[in-house]
């Protein structure tokens, strides 16, 4: 893989047609320049990727012990196994992770990214792989390995670990046809901005087309995760389509909801109706019957990334390398 040299001040000094000195007095926001140089300047330094250096005198050419690790929740059950694992690598490294979240704003990553590499980290591990376009700059020219976890749909910064969330839709689509369920609603939340829950509705939908099934009926929500919330939803779609015999969820929160207010109704599981959703979470083994769902790989993606960022990989991969994980499908009690 080509090592990129971290940008300075000199490229932005060149980009915007003006001196280092002046580039320096706008970045540290100091010192009496014009509004459209300062325009100017900063302009350049976006299109360019470029984050100052926060980290000065004797140390301004050195990394620090620093791994930026940027996920989209904190409170998601998904990520503390993720955030977990890369800790448990990195404990005998001497580098410490460094959590910022970003409640699904392209723009909140954005600045998470900005400020963590401005203080040069040894290696940034981000979720997923759609950022906007300076956060993309920012990461492309850090020169520190960059490992893009969650999603191997597209293509990474660097490197990347995870699963292929079209892949894991399709793998749901043909167990639940195979199991002769035909008529298919879809629940999910945050569809907008959870790029991840979007691949696997449409590898869903593609496997179902290919065998002659449309999905009938879809519930889209943007509120996090929640019991409550998937009861309500589910409430809402057995009203709507009371004709159907499958309901998919986009994760597992609210699939146990789902499942809860169905049990309570006296629908027949999984005879009359069955359920899915996504993730494995643990909170699923307390439940009265075990929803059917699929393990991410999440352990071993956090370990993966960690290993990758802390040089330390077992196949020595350092970088510019794609590890694309295959889900396990839990039948659980939920599907025929």
């Amino acid at each position: 893989m080509e090592t990129r040299r971290p940008l300075t001040l000199r490229d932005v000094s060149e980009a915007s047609g003006v001196s280092e000195m002046t580039v320096s007095r706008v970045l540290r926001n100091s010192g009496d320049v014009s509004v459209a140089t300062r325009e100017k300047v900063l302009t350049a330094a976006k299109a360019l990727g470029y984050v100052p250096n926060k980290i000065a005198g004797a140390l301004a050419s050195q990394r620090v012990n620093l791994v930026g690790v940027v996920i989209p929740s904190l409170s998601n059950m998904v990520f503390p196994e993720v955030l977990s694992n890369i800790s448990a690598v990195l404990e005998d490294t001497g580098l410490q992770p460094v959590f910022g979240a970003t409640g699904y704003s392209p723009a909140k990553e954005e600045s998470v990214i900005y400020e963590m590499l401005s203080w040069r980290p040894s290696g940034l591990i981000v979720a997923g792989l759609e950022h906007t376009d300076a956060a993309r700059a920012m990461m492309e020219n850090a020169g520190i390995p960059i490992v893009e976890i969650m999603d191997t749909d597209g293509t990474p910064v660097d490197s990347a670990v995870g699963i292929s969330h079209t892949r894991a839709g399709r793998m749901m689509a043909e167990a639940i046809i195979a199991a002769g369920y035909r008529r298919i609603g879809f629940l999910g939340s945050r569809m907008v901005g959870d790029h991840r829950a979007r691949k696997r509705l449409e590898g869903f939908e593609a496997a179902l087309a290919e065998a002659g099934i449309a999905l009938e009926d879809r519930e889209f929500y943007e509120g996090g995760s929640a019991l409550a919330k998937g009861r309500e939803i589910t409430a809402q779609m057995m009203a709507r389509s009371p004709d159907l015999d499958f309901l998919y969820y986009s994760n597992d929160i609210i699939g146990a909801g789902g499942l809860l207010w169905c049990l309570e109704q006296g629908i027949d599981i999984p005879g009359r109706l069955g359920l899915a959703g996504f993730n494995d979470v643990e909170l699923l083994d307390g439940l009265p019957m075990r929803l059917a769902t699929m393990d991410a790989c999440r352990a071993e993606i956090g370990r993966q990334a960690a290993e990758i960022v802390a040089g330390k990989h077992p196949e020595g991969i350092i970088g510019g390398e794609v590890v694309t994980l295959t889900p396990r499908l839990n039948r659980g009690a939920t599907i025929r």
